[in-house]
């Protein structure tokens, strides 16, 4: 009899398991649209990192990458640490270098939860035979510096963040 209850209560009790535990929870997210405004200098184009920092200043994810020949990516040394040891698949947040006085506008998703909770937003530059700024643009996002204006400085003379 007992066997009989236990097989019975069986598929109830795995349906309660996987209902409560099989579904990831969704995080919603925000769209951003970022104008990238370069400075005048001369030579090739940036290759730009937008990347997510944790509240420790740790990498947490890369939100798009200007610049689309990874034969290059190892010059932006600092995220290179990080994306180079696990390589995930960026080709959907890639796009073309941009050149001095040129500007760019991009959409990158942020995740709702991120805002307002410590976490940073770091834009990292590096042009072929001149220099490497790890903390171009870099500001902690809260609910107004994700409507605003920031400046750079090296090669970014400043970005502009406006939500979609």
């Amino acid at each position: 009899m007992k066997k009989v209850v236990a097989f019975k209560l069986f598929p109830i009790i795995a349906f309660a398991v996987f209902t409560v535990f099989g579904f990831k929870s969704i995080t919603e997210s925000n769209t951003y649209k970022c104008m990238i405004q370069m400075t005048n200098y001369t030579g090739e184009g940036a290759y730009i990192v937008i990347s997510l920092l944790d509240p420790n200043g740790n990498y947490e994810k890369t939100l798009f990458v200007q610049g689309d020949d990874e034969e290059w990516y190892h010059d932006i040394t600092d995220w290179w640490k990080f994306y180079g040891k696990k390589r995930q698949n960026i080709d959907a947040i890639t796009g073309a270098t941009v050149s001095g006085g040129g500007r760019s506008i991009n959409i990158i998703e942020i995740e709702s939860d991120k805002i307002d909770s410590g976490y940073k937003i770091r834009f990292e530059t590096a042009v072929e035979d001149q220099e490497y700024y790890k903390d171009d643009v870099e500001f902690e996002l809260t609910s107004e510096t994700v409507k605003s204006k920031v400046e750079g400085k090296g090669f970014i003379r400043y970005i502009r963040m406006m939500p979609q």
